[in-house]
This record gives C-alpha cells, sequence and structure tokens, in this order.
C-alpha cells in the first residue's frame, strides 16, 4: 500500500510540473468520457432505475403469450379482432383482471403474491383547475394499486379498496407536479373538490416528488381515481363491456411477491383462470366445423416478468435509439483515449533518458511500468472528475439538442447518483490501464547502452504506433462524420417532401368535445356553431377539421371491402381513414381530380358517400373510373358510393410512401363524431390568431380546452423530430471527433518536430527552404490520415446497412456525402498539420546544430 501511495505522488508531482500536457490530456479525456457519462444517465433513468417504492424487486408484472392460432382484440379503441403471429402483451381486459384477481384472494394463504392490482392510463381527462380548464394525464387504478406498490404519499392517502366499490364516493389522488405546477402547491388541498370530465372528484392525496406511476416511462400521469370510475369519465368510449359491446384488452396487472415466491409461481398460480377466460373470449379456430386441433404451445398462458421498473415494452422501445448513441458516445470516448495514448507515447519518447537511467541504477522493468500506469490511471481519474462535471452539463445539453422529441428524451431529469459515479470511475480507470499499458510497456523496453548514448531530441522509437492510433482516430471520425451526413441529407430531404397540401398559414389545435358532457346532436350542434364562429373571425379564410390531425405520426385505418366482396370471401383490403368537414380539400388546397367534393348535404339522412385519393383509386380500381362504386368498411359493414377522387397527399408522415385513403363527410358520421382537429387557413400569421381561437371556444363552452395549439409548419417539424435529434447529436459528436483527431495529429507532429531539430537543422544548413520543410512535416502528417481515411470509408460502407432504414433520400454509400467528409477531415489534417510544420521551419540552423 505504502509503494501505491509512493506511486500516486510521484505521479501527481510529475503531472504538476507538465501542466501544458496534464491540462490537454484531462480535457481530452474530459470530453470522451463526460460525454459517455451524460448519455449513461439518460440510460440510468429511462432503462435501469426503478420505481420508488417499497421493496420493487418483488413486483412482477404479469403478460400473456399464445401461439399463432389465436386472435384477440386491440387495445384501447379498436375493440375488433385481428389476426396476428405469435401474440401476446401486457394488457387484459377487464372481466378477465376481476376473475384473476378473484381466484387470488380466494388462495390468498397459499398464493405466492402478497398483492396483486390493475391500473390503466385515462388519457387526456379535461380537469377544471382553478377556474380554467386543461387537459392532464390519468390513470385508473384497482382499491389495493398504491398499497401494493408501497407508494410514498406527500400529503394524505392513496386509493383503498372501499374507493372502488360500486356505490363509493369519486376520489382522486394528484401527483406531486399537478399539484406544485397546476395547484401551486396548496397545503390545504385535502378535501377540496376536483372536476374532471364533468364529474366532481374529491382530493385525498398527493404522491411524493419522484413517482411517475408503473405505465409508460414517457407517460406521468396528474391524475389517479379508481377503476371504477373510468366508465363515468369515458362514457361510450369505455374499455369494459357496455350497451351489450365485449369490452377490449386495456388493463395491466402488476404483482407483489411473497418472501421466497418466485415469478414462476405466481405465473402458475392464475394461470388456469387465465387460460379459461381467454379461451371464452378467443376460441380456437374451427376446421370443417370442429375445432382444430392445436399444440399446448398455441394455448394462452400467464408469464410473469419483473415488474420494478414498470412496464417493460414501453421502456424497451427506447433503448435501440438510446443504445444507438451510445455507440457514437462511445466512438467518441476511443478517439480521446487514442489521444491520451498518443501523448503518453510523444512524452514517453521525451523520457526515454530519464528511465534508461532508473533502468541502469537497478529499477526494475515491473516497477517503472507500474509507476507509468498510475500515472496514466491519475490522469483519466482527473479526465473522470472533469467529464463529471461537464456530464451535469452535458445532460442538459442532451435535453436541448433533444428540444421537440419528448419520444427520445422524455420528460425525465437524469442526475447523479451512485450508479453514475460508479460508471464514471470504472471507465476512468478502464481507460488509464488500457490506453496506458501500451505506452509504458514500449517506454521501458529499451536498450540501456544505446539509449543512455542517444539526445532525447534524436529518439523517434513509437512513431508507427502513434500514427497508427492517429489513423484509427480518423476512421473513427470518419464513421461519425459519415453519419451525420447522411441524416443531415435525410432531414434536408424531409423537410423538402411535396406534402400534396399547402401547410402554410394554417393554425391548428384541437377540442374534445366529448369529455365536456357533449354527444348526439348537441355534440353536431355545438360544432355547427363554432363554424360560424371561426368563420366569422377577421384573418381567417376558411375552417375546416378532421378525425385525424396532418402529419403527427397519427393514424387510423380499416379494411374494406370491394364491389362484389363479402367478408367471407375477400382478401383484406387496408385504406386509411379520414373524416373531414365539407370544406376540407379546399382550405388545405388539396387538388379534385374527379368527381365532386362533400356538401352540406351529405348528411345523415341522405346515402353515404365518399372520396377517395389517387392510391386508392389506382390500387382497387385500376384501369377504370372509381366513381360511383361501392365498397363497404368490414368494421362497421356501412356501404359507402366513391363521389370523388382527389389529389394523393402525405398522410402522417413525411417519410411513408403514399397509401390508399377514404374519406368520408362529418356530418354523416353520427356518434362516432368526437374529438376532431382543427385546421384554419389564415391571411397573416397563424399564431396571431391563437388567443381568439381560444376566446371564441370559452364563449361557447368555459369548460372545454383548447390543446395542441400551434401552426401545421410546427407540427410537421415536430414529426421530423427524431431525424433532427439523430443529425444534431452526429453533427456535435462529430465535430468533437474531429477536433480530438486534429489535436492528436497536431500533438504528434509538435512531438516530431521536438525530436528532429537537429535533423530540420541539418537539411535548411545544406540548402532546403522553409516551403520544403513545411511540406515534409504536412506529408508527414496525411500519410496516416489517408491510412485513417481509408478504413474509415471502408467502415462506413459496411455500417451503412444498419442506418439504412433511417436514412431518406439517400443511400448509405453516398459518393457526395464520402466526398465531402474526406475534404473535411483532410482540410483539418492539413491545417493541424501546418501548425507544427510553421514551428519547424523557423528553425534556425545554427541553433538547432549547437544542440548537438
Amino acid at each position: 500500500m505504502s509503494t501505491l501511495f509512493q506511486d500516486l505522488r510521484f505521479a501527481a508531482r510529475w503531472l504538476r510540473k507538465n501542466p501544458a500536457f496534464t491540462t490537454v490530456a484531462v480535457l481530452t479525456l474530459a470530453l470522451g468520457i463526460g460525454a459517455n457519462t451524460a448519455l449513461f444517465s439518460v440510460v440510468d433513468a429511462v432503462l435501469l432505475k426503478t420505481m420508488p417504492v417499497k421493496d420493487p424487486e418483488r413486483l412482477v408484472l404479469l403478460e400473456w403469450e399464445a401461439g399463432r392460432a389465436f386472435r384477440t382484440s386491440g387495445r384501447r379503441g379498436s375493440g375488433t379482432p385481428h389476426p396476428e403471429g405469435i401474440i401476446g402483451g401486457s394488457i387484459f381486459r377487464y372481466d378477465t383482471v376481476e376473475r384473476m384477481r378473484e381466484s387470488w384472494r380466494q388462495q390468498a394463504e397459499s398464493s405466492p403474491l402478497s398483492d396483486l392490482f390493475a391500473f390503466a392510463p385515462l388519457y387526456d381527462v379535461t380537469a377544471a383547475v382553478e377556474g380554467n380548464a386543461e387537459v392532464v394525464c390519468g390513470e385508473v387504478v384497482s382499491g389495493d394499486y398504491h398499497a401494493g406498490l408501497g407508494v410514498p404519499f406527500a400529503l394524505g392517502r392513496g386509493i383503498t379498496a372501499a374507493d372502488d366499490e360500486a356505490d363509493a364516493p369519486p376520489v382522486v389522488v394528484l401527483s406531486h407536479s399537478c399539484w406544485k405546477e397546476r395547484l401551486g402547491g396548496n397545503p390545504e388541498i385535502l378535501g377540496r373538490t376536483l372536476e374532471l370530465n364533468q364529474t366532481a372528484f374529491t382530493i385525498v392525496g398527493v404522491t411524493a416528488p419522484g413517482f411517475r406511476g408503473a405505465l409508460q416511462v414517457d407517460y406521468q400521469p396528474d391524475v389517479t381515481v379508481p377503476l371504477h370510475f373510468e366508465p363515468a369519465l369515458l362514457g361510450e368510449d369505455t374499455g369494459m363491456d357496455h350497451d351489450g359491446k365485449p369490452g377490449i384488452w386495456w388493463i395491466n396487472v402488476m404483482g407483489r411477491l411473497k418472501p421466497g415466491a418466485t415469478r414462476e409461481q405466481a405465473a402458475r398460480s392464475l394461470n388456469g383462470t387465465f387460460e379459461a377466460e381467454a379461451l371464452e373470449i378467443m376460441p380456437p379456430p374451427r376446421r370443417d366445423g370442429e375445432p382444430a386441433r392445436l399444440e399446448p404451445k398455441d394455448y394462452p398462458r400467464l408469464v410473469a416478468k419483473p415488474g420494478g421498473r414498470g412496464l417493460r415494452e414501453h421502456r424497451q422501445s427506447f433503448a435501440r435509439p438510446i443504445y444507438g448513441l451510445f455507440l457514437v458516445v462511445a466512438a467518441v470516448l476511443l478517439i480521446a483515449c487514442a489521444n491520451l495514448a498518443n501523448l503518453l507515447l510523444s512524452r514517453a519518447a521525451l523520457r526515454r533518458p530519464e528511465i534508461g537511467a532508473r533502468l541502469a541504477l537497478g529499477a526494475g522493468r515491473g516497477r517503472l511500468v507500474r509507476q507509468l500506469v498510475t500515472e496514466a490511471v491519475l490522469l483519466a481519474v482527473l479526465g473522470g472528475a472533469a467529464g463529471t462535471l461537464l456530464a451535469v452539463w452535458g445532460k442538459t445539453a442532451l435535453v436541448g439538442l433533444a428540444a421537440g422529441d419528448s419520444r427520445f428524451m422524455l420528460d425525465l431529469d437524469p442526475g447523479l447518483n451512485l450508479r453514475m459515479l460508479g460508471f464514471t470511475l470504472g471507465i476512468s480507470l478502464l481507460t488509464g490501464i488500457l490506453f496506458g499499458l501500451a505506452p509504458a510497456w514500449r517506454t521501458t523496453n529499451l536498450d540501456l547502452a544505446t539509449t543512455l548514448r542517444q539526445n532525447r531530441r534524436t529518439t523517434t522509437t513509437g512513431s508507427r504506433l502513434r500514427n497508427t492510433l492517429v489513423a484509427l482516430q480518423v476512421a473513427l471520425s470518419v464513421l461519425l462524420l459519415a453519419g451525420a451526413g447522411l441524416f443531415l441529407q435525410t432531414l434536408y430531404n424531409l423537410e423538402r417532401v411535396k406534402l400534396g397540401f399547402n401547410q402554410e398559414k394554417l393554425l391548428v389545435f384541437t377540442l374534445q368535445p366529448r369529455q365536456a358532457g357533449y354527444k348526439d346532436e348537441r355534440l353536431l350542434d355545438f360544432y355547427r356553431r363554432l363554424f360560424v364562429r371561426l368563420d366569422a373571425l377577421p384573418g381567417v379564410r376558411a375552417a375546416t377539421f378532421s378525425r385525424v390531425p396532418l402529419i403527427a405520426d397519427y393514424t387510423w385505418d380499416t379494411s374494406v371491402l370491394l364491389p362484389g366482396e363479402t367478408p367471407a370471401t375477400a382478401v383484406r383490403h387496408y385504406s386509411n381513414l379520414q373524416t373531414v368537414r365539407e370544406n376540407f380539400f379546399e382550405a388545405l388546397e388539396i387538388p379534385r381530380i374527379l368527381g365532386r367534393g362533400f356538401s352540406e348535404k351529405d348528411d345523415a339522412r341522405a346515402p353515404r358517400v365518399a372520396i377517395v385519393n389517387q392510391a386508392f383509386a389506382g390500387k382497387y380500381f385500376p384501369g377504370q373510373s372509381p366513381l360511383g362504386q361501392r365498397v363497404r368498411d368490414s368494421d362497421e359493414a356501412l356501404e359507402l358510393e366513391i363521389v370523388g377522387v382527389i389529389g394523393d397527399t402525405k398522410y402522417d408522415s413525411q417519410r411513408k410512401e403514399i397509401e390508399p385513403l377514404l374519406f368520408t363527410p362529418w356530418r354523416q358520421q353520427g356518434d362516432s363524431i368526437g374529438e376532431m382537429r382543427f385546421a384554419l387557413r389564415t391571411a397573416s400569421d397563424p399564431v396571431a390568431l391563437s388567443e381568439t381561437v381560444r376566446r371564441a371556444v370559452r364563449e361557447l363552452d368555459l369548460n372545454l380546452p383548447v390543446t395542441e395549439v400551434g401552426t401545421q409548419e410546427a407540427r410537421s417539424r415536430e414529426n421530423l423530430s427524431r431525424e433532427r435529434l439523430y443529425a444534431r447529436l452526429l453533427t456535435f459528436f462529430g465535430a468533437i471527433a474531429l477536433a480530438l483527431a486534429a489535436i492528436g495529429l497536431s500533438g504528434v507532429l509538435g512531438y516530431s518536430v521536438a525530436q528532429r531539430t537537429s535533423e530540420i537543422g541539418i537539411r535548411m544548413a545544406l540548402g532546403a527552404r522553409r516551403p520544403q520543410v513545411v511540406r515534409m512535416i504536412v506529408l508527414q502528417g496525411l500519410r496516416p490520415t489517408l491510412a485513417g481515411l481509408i478504413l474509415g470509408l471502408g467502415a462506413s460502407l459496411a455500417a451503412g446497412r444498419l442506418i439504412a432504414n433511417l436514412v431518406y433520400g439517400v443511400g448509405t454509400s453516398d459518393p457526395a456525402t464520402l466526398a465531402v467528409v474526406a475534404t473535411l477531415l483532410l482540410a483539418a489534417a492539413a491545417l493541424a498539420a501546418f501548425l507544427p510544420a510553421r514551428r519547424a521551419a523557423r528553425v534556425d540552423p545554427i541553433v538547432a546544430l549547437r544542440t548537438e
């Protein structure tokens, strides 16, 4: 131990005596380690952190699997069976959940589970907060949810079993952020009422800060209410059985293991109940009138997965992009480490006389290697400490670079914790040992007689390894810059995709009047009265709406039956759907190709009609006119006559190819009309009309919030946030990699010039001119650069297949991109080499020769 402290003291003294070298090395490592630490903090927050509840390692999430033969209804809003391959998931029907919970209660003593509870999201709830109507995120839970999870509370209590009874009064639990941000953190909030979708709930508790619920990692419920009140809040949109319609699969189930119990035991204890229920809901297919014979593996079965982090499937959906970015920052760290190794090799060349003298005085090679590795490790630890400080800023920078892409960066606050500090320490030690060992070994591999006779400035051993490290840095820089170039071109191409409609001067917003109690004729009348006001607003050229927002990564589709087809014989023909106001095509400036548009006469009393796009007509009626053809929506068995064809438009994203699209008039939708997306064509800046629109809605109903207000151009930009994120991050880290590679090359050449001072002096004394010396040094620097460039271009071509599905409108081996990257790197290398070359050209031959 005393020897270790002696090594550390000597290393610290040596680093202190070489401040320029130490500063460059520490800052270089700080960039690489800081980037990795910042991204690890995001990985920790998204993928590793457990919920702040009691004993999260004992929580299990119930999921189910079934063979190819079974069918299930979809998530909320679908309700229609659809065939799938090997199916499964983490959602269940309400009736199934209740039967499983009843079975668990009956075997409570012998069950491996001490708790079994259910929960589900409650999207877009209208809440009356401080006299204003707002849309909040919600959650419905069974009565033992909070107790089963072991949720801590800042105020009050959680939902109890008594709250989830049929005759229980409505109660609500607030999240800590909702209480602070929307209700001002009022400590007297308990016992007050909060109106949700026109129903008054009594506030009984506020969760502790940090608890985000057990749902998706990107979903934090503001309000939590008992499961029993879901139908009262959602009405006909409930996921439970109602009006003779079966409920859908929408509820998640989680349990807590008793001490010593296993997940497999938990799944087996409830599997019999689930299988019987599942077979009743989704019976096996029949062949020739008889049930098909199935293998045991095909039957539905329960599986129990770790539940301490909440829903696994949603967290895992973020894993791929995050780990992809980890490869990027790992490349930056490798470049920084190569820089460290090069710096150590260059310094080692100047220390060879010192090392030789110590070996001659009896120091063992192992002892000197340990001393040199200790210096490298100390440098790495200092770099790690500086990197941790950079990471604190870097995680904020990552959030800034990812602004607008909540799907990736989410609404998290990744911070310092023991895992993050342990990661930084581990990566620092590993960096110091791995990239300090090779220079230390090479430095101590000396011939004493030769070394002691050599002048310290004439030693050139190790140049091949240094050049190899420079080539590695350049190759990694090529990879990052080529990726940045491809994503920048992808973003450029997507931003200029022809959408098929004019998105300029369009103000968009969303209304959800069903949540304010509107339905049937009252709902239709509300929309009619609202349009009277919107059409009359100064500066509004046209006001329209649609069921699906444009270019918002949102889809609504169905299968259609063509003329003469029946459900028993038809091949499934898929089409996107859209319900619109009669002036929709004119307001968005979508050209009409054939037939007519919609009119006010296309109401509930008129024959059902539809308008299709060119893709629909070309795919399903090739070589013939679609006008007058009758198709049926197979979900609702409604016959629709095609009365018009409009030009093709992009539907949910700029990236996807044009697909068949079927439009229906809003006046013929009846009860299915609900949440609608408005678009106002304005004569000037649409944003200036935002408050005017809110005021027009408030004049009709104070309790109806206007949400998602913005411009169509902003919405389209937001839909490209993932591409923008990749382009920004790769450009950012590519620039860092280029700078590090240039610094490394400049440092190597600088030490080379220092070692070759006498040689350069002799050349100049013999008649070499300064331009010749500059050219010699620059060419010396370009050789490893060219080698790294060739290696990097080859690696880029090979790695292009990994991102083929992420780029758009550009090939992964795009010659223009690779040419720009090659030119940029060669220019940076020439500039990095020019500085030491110019210093070499200023050598005074007489002074240089006197050093001999």
